[in-house]
């Protein structure tokens, strides 16, 4: 059963909904762009959340500082990655000992720079990483990465950008793209879902 939680971030108060199915593995997941109208209750996240927690796993959704009642304001992508180290010990303190990340557009970006700077992340999926629009490193390598999905018609994640950053990122990373789908998934949620699981079941 998916709960309301608060947990800090420094001296910042953050909401989040926890689904807690198991202890030995959670993730946490991300939202896209602030600025933007992102939150935690956006319908990718709210999908990646189902695909996770119907293969046990215990799933964290969050909003980023400046979203909803999480304090504090956008910090464009540096406090955010804080934010979601909070989320990771917050999981760890409830007993989780496999931490995931799973993150869409912005959440993507956020969890990458987390992750290539060290991170102890287990697994990573990246739905829609924003690459024609958010700078993502050149050397950038990420060996938790297994799996990205993306809309075949996605203006903000071009296939032609995002297929040799993939390459980079970790060459044995799947790349699956949904057809007829762009960034917003309006018609690609249940496709989406489909990919996810199997994936996790995997």
């Amino acid at each position: 059963m998916t709960e309301p939680i608060k947990f800090k971030s420094s001296a910042l108060c953050l909401e989040g909904r926890l689904n807690f199915r198991a202890p030995h593995k959670g993730v946490v997941i991300t939202h896209p762009h602030p600025l933007y109208g992102g939150a935690m209750n956006n319908p990718v996240v709210t999908t990646i959340a189902e695909a996770y927690a119907l293969q046990g796993y215990t799933t964290l959704c969050f909003n980023f500082r400046g979203v909803g009642a999480s304090q504090g304001a956008f910090d464009n992508g540096r406090g955010e990655q804080s934010d979601v180290l909070a989320a990771m010990a917050f999981l760890a303190g409830k007993g989780v000992t496999e931490i995931h990340l799973a993150g869409y557009s912005f959440g993507a970006w956020v969890n990458a720079n987390l992750t290539a700077a060290g991170a102890d992340v287990h697994r990573m999926v990246m739905v829609s990483p924003p690459v024609a629009f958010l700078e993502f490193a050149g050397d950038m390598t990420l060996p938790q990465l297994d799996l990205v999905v993306c809309g075949d018609q996605d203006a903000f994640a071009p296939s032609s950008m995002l297929g040799p950053a993939v390459r980079q990122w970790h060459h044995q990373a799947r790349l699956e793209f949904i057809p007829q789908c762009d960034h917003f998934y309006s018609n690609g949620l249940r496709s989406l879902r489909a990919r996810l699981t199997a994936h996790l079941e995997n």
